[in-house]
């Protein structure tokens, strides 16, 4: 067997009505898409907002049916084999109701146990311990319309966990919480994966994705665009380091030294005069540039009060190879 969630040359296309007489249109939200959810790793989905990446994974949690394509989970088709591969995966999505506004937090999880199949005792103890993992213990007994956003949202991360499962698809799972709640849903996600569990994280917090993901897809208008770890994403998409200093006061042949140090290494520059007279100069290269811009200045009888440099991030990559990309014709952006 096969292990973990794959997906092979998806696609997912909607008819859209036009009137009442109207030819309907198709919107493609996703297009040829094949991708590998391993047990074991968090993978990351990533791209701009329309990208495919919501159809995508809805369609791993067997709520969409593929318009071709097929995912296995295991070997089990989502489609053909839809109750089984529920049993095995979970979906938290941050920003969608997921839990029943007149049930208190404990009898969500237990009504949701029950769908799952789970032994009375083992809801019982499960249910608790999740209420105690989402900090939500002393509410367990409000009903959820009660609940504020953040609360309600920790409930639909306690309900995705109800079923132990084997694979958990994320989308935007921390939205809307406290950065505390997030830190400790990250860690959560951590253990899960050190136990051997798959995971799926799309998110709009990047630094959440380079902190969790080992390997991550990226796609626009529905195709895969690129793949790799975060580190390599960045390198790939021809990201440059940013190289700022500040000068007080500088001369005359200080700032000459600097623009020829500028034009010859073929730097992209930003200069700022403050009100005390300081120059600031941000030099944006893909070399190490800091050593011998320094030396450049201080060669030239300048002096330096402040110096940082800058990594690209990995927003910086998912932008630059998003703008890279153009959506073929007949495909929604």
């Amino acid at each position: 067997m096969v292990r973990g969630i794959i997906a092979t040359d998806l696609r997912k296309a909607f008819r859209i009505p036009r009137g009442l007489f109207g030819k309907p249109t198709e919107k493609v939200a996703v297009d040829g898409l094949s991708l590998v959810i391993p047990p074991g790793r968090v993978t990351g989905l990533l791209g701009l907002n329309g990208a495919g990446k919501t159809s995508t994974i809805k369609m791993m949690a067997t709520l969409l049916r593929p318009t071709s394509g097929t995912i296995t989970v295991d070997g089990l088709d989502t489609v053909a084999d839809a109750r089984a591969v529920r049993r095995r995966i979970n979906l938290i999505a941050g920003g969608e109701r997921m839990v029943y506004a007149q049930l208190t937090g404990r009898e969500n999880l237990h009504y949701f146990g029950r769908l799952y199949g789970l032994p009375g005792g083992v809801r019982r103890q499960r249910s608790e311990e999740l209420l105690d993992l989402v900090g939500l213990s002393d509410a367990a007994d409000t009903v959820v319309e009660r609940y504020s956003r953040g609360m309600a949202q920790r409930l639909s991360i306690a309900r995705g966990l109800i079923n132990d499962p084997d694979y958990l698809l994320l989308d935007e799972p921390t939205l809307g919480l406290d950065a505390p709640i997030a830190r400790d849903l990250r860690q959560v996600v951590a253990k899960l994966v050190r136990n051997g569990k798959g995971v799926l994280l799309t998110s709009h917090y990047l630094a959440e994705v380079e902190e969790l993901c080992e390997h991550v897809y990226v796609i626009a208008a529905g195709r895969h665009l690129t793949e790799g770890s975060p580190a390599m994403l960045t390198a790939d998409a021809g990201c440059h380091k940013t190289v700022t200093v500040a000068v007080p006061d500088p001369s005359a042949e200080v700032a000459a030294a600097v623009a020829q140090f500028t034009a010859r290494i073929s730097a992209s520059i930003v200069e700022e005069r403050r009100d005390d007279g300081t120059l600031v100069v941000s030099l944006v290269h893909p070399d190490d540039i800091a050593g011998p811009l320094v030396t450049a200045i201080v060669a030239a009888g300048g002096a330096i009060i402040d110096l940082t440099v800058t990594n690209p991030s990995l927003e910086d990559a998912i932008l630059a190879i998003a703008d890279g990309a153009h959506p073929p014709a007949g495909v929604a952006p």
